[in-house]
């Protein structure tokens, strides 16, 4: 048994989409698909899925998007949703997260959506979390962020079609301090195989040197990296978590780095543009292609509703023999 996983092979946490089976990551996409088209208020039956469960977002970092997606798929789920905010919580008076963790399982709650600063966190809690209880790491330091990776996968699918074999993928910026980049080259990886044709572009500062780039060509030239590419992923410029000199100016990084429309022809004509957020707008992206034709940013943001539910109800719900 290894920490995602119990001893019958099912997720018991989901702390990095690193390891993961592509069969187990294919059901998760498929069973939000079908929460997709099952509309925004889904089907009466889903909200029994997880009612009389506890689902705490216990986020030690600010989170816009995903905590309220998350608090979003729980609702429709039907499970109580409890929201912890750092900043006014016992942590301030020198708690422990773990000591955190354990004082809300006391209070029964099973379901923990935890994101933190420092790498690993996530794991650290899973570990000394109580039998029964499962952790969603929504996105811990520059390590994972694998609900953001699953979202960006349904997004792919549903836009690319089914063959992830077939697509050749850029992702372009500061994949050094992206833990969404870690996890979507993760999932390329499993899901297209040897066929699937990954691309990086970015500063050499920005690009990590420990693995992460395996089996991707890579490259600085924005411009001939976009030759022909079916889905171009956006990163945000993360300066809050570089150091100073990394970049030399934000016109700079724009000039050589930035999605622009004129620069999007390059890429294949039915190509689609997609960002985690917050868009440091006119610095990675452009205004026109952030909110222009090719743009599935906004579809990300909804697929995320049903990707986390997936998450959810495959870690909270009946477990399967």
């Amino acid at each position: 048994m290894t920490l995602q996983f119990d001893d019958a092979g099912q997720l018991r946490h989901l702390l990095t989409l690193e390891g993961i089976p592509r069969a187990t990551l294919l059901a998760v996409l498929d069973r939000a698909q079908a929460f997709v088209d099952a509309g925004p208020d889904g089907n009466a039956t889903h909200r029994a899925l997880l009612a009389g469960s506890a689902v705490c977002t216990l986020f030690f970092e600010p989170s816009t998007r995903t905590r309220l997606s998350f608090q979003r798929a729980a609702q429709r789920l039907g499970a109580d949703v409890l929201s912890f905010d750092a900043s006014t919580s016992s942590t301030t008076k020198g708690e422990t997260a773990r000591d955190t963790l354990r004082t809300i399982e006391a209070m029964g709650v099973r379901g923990f959506v935890v994101r933190d600063a420092r790498d690993g966190a996530v794991a650290a809690l899973a570990a000394a979390a109580a039998p029964g209880a499962a952790l969603v790491n929504a996105g811990d330091g520059r390590k994972a962020h694998p609900t953001q990776g699953l979202l960006d996968m349904l997004t792919l699918r549903q836009a690319l079609g089914a063959d992830f074999a077939a697509m050749k993928v850029l992702v372009v910026g500061d994949v050094r301090h992206s833990r969404v980049a870690r996890s979507d080259l993760h999932a390329l990886r499993t899901l297209g195989g040897d066929g699937i044709d990954l691309r990086v572009c970015g500063p050499a500062a920005l690009l990590p040197d420990d693995g992460t780039l395996r089996g991707c060509r890579v490259g600085d030239d924005l411009d001939a990296m976009l030759e022909g590419v079916d889905a171009v992923m956006m990163l945000r410029l993360q300066r809050e978590r570089m150091a100073d000199g990394l970049v030399a100016s934000l016109d700079d990084y724009h000039r050589d780095f930035g999605l622009t429309a004129a620069r999007l022809q390059n890429a294949a004509p039915g190509a689609v543009v997609l960002h985690p957020g917050p868009m440091n707008r006119g610095v990675e992206i452009d205004d026109d292609v952030a909110d222009g034709k090719h743009s599935v940013i906004l579809r990300q943001v909804a697929n995320g509703v049903a990707v986390r539910m997936a998450v959810l109800e495959a870690l909270l719900g009946p477990r399967a023999p």
